[in-house]
C-alpha cells in the first residue's frame, strides 16, 4: 500500500483529513520533538488507528509532505506516484 493510499485510508475511517490531523496536533503540541509513541497512543486511543496507519500519520505531523523519492514510482506495493503526499483531502486531490 502507497504512503498516500494509507493517508487515504485514514481519512475514510475517521473523516478527518491528513491536514486537519497536523493541525489537532498542533494544538495539542506535538511538533518533531514529540516521540513517535506519544503521537501513536493518542491516535490509537482517540481515533482507533493501528500502529501501520499511525506511523503514516507520525511522518506527515513531524517532517511533513514529503518523502524519501526512493519510494517513487518504483512500481511495487508501497510505490507513491509523487514525493510529496497530498494532505488536504482525497475529493480535493488534482487528477
Amino acid at each position: 500500500m502507497s504512503f498516500q493510499a494509507y493517508l487515504d485510508i485514514i481519512e475514510d475511517k475517521t473523516g478527518l483529513t491528513p491536514r486537519e490531523f497536523v493541525d489537532i496536533a498542533k494544538d495539542r503540541g506535538y511538533d518533531d520533538s514529540v516521540k513517535a509513541g506519544v503521537i501513536l497512543d493518542w491516535l490509537q486511543n482517540d481515533y482507533g488507528l493501528g500502529r501501520g496507519h499511525g506511523m503514516a500519520l507520525v511522518h506527515v505531523i513531524k517532517m511533513g509532505p514529503q518523502i524519501d523519492a526512493k519510494h517513487v514510482g518504483t512500481g511495487g506495493t508501497h510505490s507513491d506516484e509523487s514525493d510529496m503526499l497530498w494532505l488536504d483531502g482525497k475529493a480535493s486531490r488534482p487528477a
